[in-house]
């Protein structure tokens, strides 16, 4: 080739670096490509959690007329499984196999658990919202194993996942891996969401069962080509496999020194504080300020938005050397900003504010989910990380799932007694509810503050990170 053309090729290069986000995550032994492929996971995850929650959510409610406490328990069974995410790490950091595979044999259980899931998923659900069949029981126990094997399924896949990419990507570019896995799981919700609404416009029964299984066969698909040859065969481990230690006994020792249960604890806390108002966004808008159906839809797009955001701003941030710590915290104290200004929102009937507001929540549960994600990966060293990421997952799932339903329980007992009377003349709109709500999630970060600030005062990041000029803010 002449020097020219090799000119000419470099430039190419360069520009393609340029333009193509997370050009700049890659090494040499584990190109961009091979980091997109292992991203698929996140697809498959976020398509099931759309699925779980949204579309299953409406279409059984609505269309096959089921009691809406009885799809509450279905929706909420998958987060039986979130508090063992822990040991599912544990026990695949320790995995004895015969090629001595640790992560693979993990996502691949969890891939089968789903596929099972959504197999039976559609004819229990069917059978289920026809009451007055004489084996209705047997669509409630059917439909209560699809969730739960679904549920089982995403929290085994991820987890082992998230400790793969972690193991796989270096030190310096963590951050970076975690921003792009995080943006994969938004992808994924976001072109499930709009496939689903599409395909399901004229619903019928039979388009539910096509809908449910490609959901199974696509999950299969996605996670088959993710971790395909993503972990390297090693005779040694599979000749002379690791004695997987006690779960407590690990525990103890990853724990040590109080940095990893001061991090899950405010985790927790953050977590429960930004997503106790997911499912009570959208009615406040509704019922205190009086916007549309089209306008309130809006706010779970500023919502991505300022996710979108955050990111872009903590892979700056974390790259120029920036504390993990430092950005939780921070998270946090936005998160104080976005919900007074939501609460002040009402006080003055403001649509702007509230939207300024609901941009804020995006932008600061962002930075901290990054955050936290980001010094839990920091804490994987010495062969834990599939213990380290599965504590934050469990931690970080659960936290999510008793905030929003305790939420939507309180709001419901206040507004009740507003109306009624029992808390003064001064207190008796519908805004009282939701107002209390946001109270309740401004003290849960305070507590989140109190109990990480002493981290970020007093961690010096010794992780060693390159400068990115490739960032998330240049995403298309």
């Amino acid at each position: 080739m002449s020097r020219p053309d090799e000119q000419q090729l470099l430039a190419w290069r360069q520009l393609v670096r340029r333009i193509l986000p997370f050009a700049d995550v890659a090494t040499a032994d584990l190109p961009l490509k091979r980091l997109l492929r292992l991203s698929l996971f996140q697809v498959s995850v976020g398509m099931a959690m759309v699925l779980l929650t949204g579309t299953l959510n409406r279409v059984m409610v609505v269309e096959l007329g089921v009691p809406t406490w009885l799809v509450a328990t279905m929706v909420a069974l998958p987060l039986v499984f979130a508090p063992f995410r822990a040991l599912i790490g544990h026990r695949s950091d320790y995995h004895h196999s015969a090629f001595g595979l640790r992560r693979i044999p993990y996502i691949w259980m969890g891939s089968m658990l789903q596929f099972g899931g959504f197999a039976i998923m559609p004819f229990a659900l069917l059978l289920l919202a026809d009451a007055d069949n004489a084996l209705n029981v047997l669509g409630k126990i059917g439909a209560a194993l699809a969730f739960l094997l679904v549920g089982a399924g995403l929290h085994t896949t991820q987890t082992a996942g998230l400790a793969l990419a972690t193991d796989l990507a270096p030190v310096d570019k963590r951050p970076r891996v975690v921003a792009l896995l995080y943006v994969t799981l938004l992808l994924g919700m976001l072109f499930s969401a709009l496939l689903f609404g599409q395909l399901l416009t004229n619903f019928s029964q039979q388009l539910l069962i096509q809908l449910i299984q490609g959901a199974a066969v696509a999950t299969i698909v996605l996670n088959v080509v993710a971790l395909w040859k993503q972990e390297a065969i090693d005779p040694k481990r599979a000749a002379a496999p690791e004695k997987r230690p006690p779960f407590m006994e690990t525990w103890r020792d990853f724990s040590q020194g109080g940095r990893a249960s001061r991090l899950l604890i405010g985790v927790g806390f953050g977590t429960a504080g930004f997503t106790m108002q997911d499912i009570l966004l959208e009615p406040y808008g509704g019922q205190v300020l009086g916007m549309t159906v089209s306008q309130t839809t809006a706010l779970t797009a500023l919502l991505a938005a300022g996710t979108l955001v955050a990111l872009a701003f903590a892979g700056r941030f974390l790259s120029r050397g920036g504390s993990a710590y430092r950005l939780s915290v921070l998270g946090a104290t936005i998160g104080l900003v976005a919900f007074a200004s939501v609460i002040h929102a009402a006080s003055i009937e403001s649509v702007l504010v509230f939207r300024i507001g609901t941009g804020l929540i995006g932008f600061s549960a962002g930075l901290f989910a990054v955050g936290t994600l980001t010094a839990a990966m920091d804490l994987a060293e010495g062969g834990h990380s599939g213990l380290a990421l599965g504590a934050w997952g469990a931690v970080q799932a659960t936290a999510s799932g008793v905030a929003m339903a305790f939420g939507g329980a309180v709001r419901d007992l206040v507004s009740g007694l507003a109306q009624s009377g029992s808390l003064g003349p001064d207190f008796t709109g519908p805004v009282v509810g939701y107002a209390f709500v946001y109270f309740v999630e401004i003290l849960l970060l305070l507590g989140t503050l109190a109990v990480m600030a002493p981290l970020a005062l007093r961690a010096v990041d010794k992780t060693i990170r390159t400068s990115s000029n490739i960032r998330l803010d240049q995403l298309p």
